[in-house]
């Protein structure tokens, strides 16, 4: 990939002097829970701008049903939370990371509820659930399973009543904007609004949360919007990716051909239900300790395997013993989304297929979720801070949200004094192409098939190799074009990002935690290490685990 890159800085070729240009203190990307919650901390320090390339509807958040992990309940305890997490992290987790996100929990739960989010409860206790990898009851959740809904209405409602935030809707992200000196710095975004065009934000401090990458895969429980911009900007910008080769798979998302895939969440499994093969077997029984709620890539593997044993192209979730009533008052929005497929839990298994769902590698960030360029922040999604290690726990991605997106939001008033910006010209010398174009709807369709394929649940070297050489090949013909529409956009980060997690794959000679080679199905003491990577190094760096 870095043939095509090497002399690419930007996207687009674009004359400053014709662009309109807006000035803020700090620039949010993105407006799922990470987002919200950092342009709610920064606008304490100044004015800010959240751009969406989406509505609300569009980001992962609004969709969770799950819940929000959070020690609340005096049987359990951080100690307890923070071990759990480790254990699903298979030995990568960055302990003070863990450490730091569980232990702000109660405070920022306390927060949401000031601000008004209703979570279920239990008589005059808030109701937790458990899902796959906890110990204990931790995971508190709003009108069943709308979590997500609940919690984004709460931040966006919150977020509209701040004076000193100004939202920019269908707004695309092309590129950062950078300094050009011997200490480089981020300087705001380059970004195209369908009716008002290109447009210069210059910024002070510019935060990252545009979520994650699922759309790379076939398969997958994000919204269209998900095809890892964020990580694509941030790498032409030069700046450090980590783990790129953890991809979490969903173990249920509801499989009906021909439909797209819609997430089951893990408190199904939680409150009780089963996994049973087209015979009606129960098969994660015996398998784990925890059943069928193993940690999500031993679930996903089990459920692949069980498919190959029989021939068929899903399983299914039994729910029938849970009883009607129970099912729909505890998962109205799942009872109502599996009827309009003319299904009844009380009835029918319910028919389920893994899918990609979280991104777990990303941008590189230290504990105040500073990145590897001065003046860029990532939070959410989009960041590798270390909490997930090798296997995100159940939950705890809304928990990191918003702990560091107020993390991120308080640290940047710290770029406030650096030098003004607004003289650096902005300079895109991207050459005519000479190549032959490729068709963007059969590049996309092929990278999607060919990532669900070989860089999936399970992977080889040998097939990495060759999906390695696939990208070479789409990037020769597309990433050195110039287009002017998302679609081509999307294209190319798309490129950029399922590389860059291909590489990384091909890389990583071990099996763990979501990143199974069965070429190499043991974890190995050598990989016990975060891999970098970086626009203009042919080879990842590494650095140790703390």
């Amino acid at each position: 990939m870095d043939r095509v890159l090497e002399d690419r800085r930007y996207l687009i070729p674009f004359r400053t002097a014709l662009l309109p240009h807006v000035f803020t203190d700090v620039l949010v990307i993105g407006t799922g829970v990470a987002g919200q919650r950092a342009a709610l901390a920064a606008s304490a320090h100044g004015d800010v701008i959240v751009v969406a390339k989406g509505d609300l509807k569009q980001t992962n958040t609004y969709h969770a049903q799950g819940g929000v992990a959070a020690v609340m309940d005096p049987d359990d305890s951080v100690d307890a939370h923070v071990q759990d997490t480790l254990v699903a992290g298979a030995d990568l987790c960055d302990e003070p990371v863990v450490r730091q996100v569980v232990s702000e929990a109660a405070a920022r739960m306390a927060e949401l509820r000031d601000w008004g989010m209703r979570f279920d409860t239990d008589g005059d206790r808030l109701a937790m659930g458990r899902e796959g990898g906890h110990n204990a009851h931790r995971i508190l959740h709003a009108d069943g399973d709308a979590t997500g809904r609940e919690l984004s209405v709460t931040l966006d409602r919150t977020v509209r009543a701040n004076a000193n935030i100004r939202l920019f809707d269908d707004c695309f992200v092309l590129d950062l904007i950078t300094s050009e000196d011997d200490s480089p710095r981020c300087l705001g975004v380059m970004t195209h609004h369908p009716k008002h065009g290109l447009q210069v934000i210059w910024a002070k401090a510019t935060i990252l949360a545009s979520g994650g990458a699922g759309q790379v895969f076939r398969e997958s429980t994000n919204p269209t919007v998900a095809t890892g911009d964020g990580l694509a900007i941030a790498y032409r910008a030069g700046v450090e990716l980590a783990d790129m080769a953890f991809m979490q798979f969903h173990p249920t998302t509801l499989y009906i051909a021909g439909a797209a895939r819609a997430l089951i969440t893990e408190a199904v499994r939680g409150e009780g239900a089963y996994l049973i093969d087209s015979n009606g077997e129960r098969f994660m029984a015996g398998k784990h300790e925890l059943a069928e709620l193993a940690p999500r890539d031993i679930v996903s593997r089990e459920i692949l395997n069980q498919m190959a044993r029989t021939g068929h192209t899903h399983v299914f979730l039994d729910c029938r013993h849970l009883g009607a009533e129970y099912f729909s008052k505890r998962f109205p929005g799942i009872q109502q989304m599996l009827g309009r497929f003319g299904l009844d839990p009380a009835t029918d298994p319910i028919p389920i297929h893994p899918s990609a769902h979280y991104l777990i590698g990303g941008i590189r960030t230290d504990e105040t979720g500073r990145t590897s360029l001065p003046g860029l922040y990532a939070c959410g999604e989009v960041a590798a801070t270390g909490l997930h290690g090798a296997n995100r726990l159940a939950s705890n991605s809304l928990l990191e949200g918003l702990v560091y997106g107020e993390i991120c939001g308080r640290h940047c008033v710290e770029m406030f004094d650096e030098a003004g910006h607004s003289h650096v010209k902005i300079v895109s010398n991207v050459p005519l192409s000479g190549r032959s174009e490729l068709d963007l709807n059969d590049v996309r369709s092929s990278l999607r098939s060919v990532m669900w394929r070989h860089v999936g649940i399970e992977r080889d070297g040998k097939h990495l190799a060759q999906v390695c050489e696939m990208f070479d090949f789409w990037a020769r013909y597309t990433l050195d074009k110039i287009f002017d529409s998302r679609e081509g956009w999307e294209v190319q980060n798309m490129l950029l990002v399922g590389s860059l997690m291909t590489a990384a794959a091909l890389w990583r000679n071990e099996s763990r935690g979501t990143h199974y080679r069965t070429d190499c199905p043991k974890t190995q003491d050598a990989f016990h290490l975060h891999d970098i990577w970086q626009r203009g190094h042919r080879e990842p760096r590494t650095y140790c685990v703390r």
